[in-house]
């Protein structure tokens, strides 16, 4: 039984370790220490790059461009919400990291309910929150849309210390229950949501639309 249970070890050790330590899982024009989730460059006049992406400033089809593959793009609704229109690649590389990434697109309400009404179909996800397939006509326009917002959530568990040795100390942390806590960096433009059950979020936008994070968790508190 021992034996067993090392080979298992020996086995996830050898899965999981090229995504966490620099330098390991190294392949042809692929660089495992670039575009890491804390590599976030600042530009002093409210915008930044993540990831090779300027979030705000690019569209769907120039971030698709620079990340590569080909995300699955499609309306997310809760009942009774109009619902946004996102992009969702399973599996990303983020340098060393892997992670599941979502491209949230600036896309006007009305726009939306206009999708909605054109949509091919409708499917059911986690409880009631339904995934809207687009038109394909749709679905060429929304690359000419911009990505306001990018969400990642990486395969591995992050602790709030591993958290705040590669980001830093956050600016102000609004705590959500006993095991989940938001740490905001607006001077990045990240919130990163740290779960003792789940798993991490991390939220980017540019600084300078960083009430896009923040106000939501706000009115979420005093409705508490």
């Amino acid at each position: 039984m021992k034996f067993a249970l090392s080979m298992v070890a020996l086995i996830l050790a050898a899965l999981i370790v090229p995504f966490l330590i620099p330098g390991t899982g190294k392949q042809e024009g692929f660089d495992p220490n670039a575009n890491l989730p804390w590599q976030i460059e600042v530009d002093g006049q409210g915008g930044a790059r993540v990831f090779g992406v300027s979030p705000g400033l690019q569209t769907l089809g120039e971030v698709r461009a620079i990340l590569g593959g080909e995300p699955e793009v499609a309306i997310i609704a809760a009942p009774e919400e109009v619902g946004s229109l996102e992009a969702y690649y399973t599996q990303l590389p983020l340098g060393f990291v892997l992670a599941k990434v979502i491209l949230v697109v600036d896309v006007a309400p009305e726009t939306i309910i206009a999708m909605r009404e054109r949509a091919l179909k409708a499917e059911h996800m986690e409880s009631t929150t339904r995934k809207i397939r687009l038109h394909p006509d749709d679905l060429a326009a929304a690359d000419a849309m911009r990505v306001k917002a990018i969400s990642v959530i990486p395969t591995v568990n992050l602790d709030e210390a591993t958290i705040v040795q590669r980001f830093g100390e956050p600016a102000e942390r609004l705590p959500v229950s006993d095991k989940r806590i938001h740490l905001l960096y607006p001077d990045k433009g990240l919130d990163v949501v740290v779960d003792a059950d789940g798993k991490e979020l991390l939220q980017y936008v540019a600084p300078r639309d960083f009430a896009l994070l923040r106000e939501p968790l706000l009115k979420a508190a005093e409705l508490q």
